[in-house]
């Protein structure tokens, strides 16, 4: 039996590496990347182990000999999905066309109160990180998040 764990080229959300495990062991892709995102919450092992996936578990049907080789093939193609992403992320929040100076404002006070959340959340986690918050249980703090994003888009749809 000459079983291979590859990274799919076909079923891929980032990398390919959940719809390779699924391949791998005959299940679900979606089932894989649950369990992959709930590993995310489990110290962040999650994350750990599908970046060092990503990086030596060789893509499908690629022609390379020697791990180095591998490993330097994975590293360029993860780039180029970070930049692909990127590019998405961006031509998101900036449209091509001209935009009035009232939408304008808008856009840009959104980038700035959601900047400002991603700079607290930093801060708190790197403050719980230094056992700043003793008596904080920072399993608590994912479903609080969780909350105050849901009441923000809740209450962000009502304005308009």
């Amino acid at each position: 039996m000459d079983k291979r764990l590859y990274r799919s080229r076909s079923d891929r959300m980032l990398w390919g590496v959940c719809g390779g495990l699924a391949k791998y062991f005959d299940m679900d892709p979606t089932i894989v990347r649950v369990l992959a995102v709930l590993l995310i919450f489990a110290n962040g092992l999650g994350i750990l182990a599908y970046i060092i996936m990503a990086i030596v578990v060789p893509l499908e049907g690629s022609k390379v000999a020697t791990a180095k080789e591998t490993m330097k093939e994975n590293v360029e193609d993860m780039k180029e999905t970070a930049s692909e992403l990127g590019r998405e992320v961006r031509s998101t929040f900036v449209e091509e066309e001209v935009k009035s100076e009232a939408v304008d404002k808008v856009h840009h006070r959104r980038r700035n109160i959601l900047g400002i959340i991603i700079i607290v959340l930093g801060i708190l986690f790197l403050l719980g990180s230094f056992d700043f918050f003793w008596w904080f249980s920072w399993g608590n703090l994912w479903p609080l998040i969780l909350v105050v994003v849901g009441l923000l888009i809740i209450f962000s749809t009502r304005r308009r």
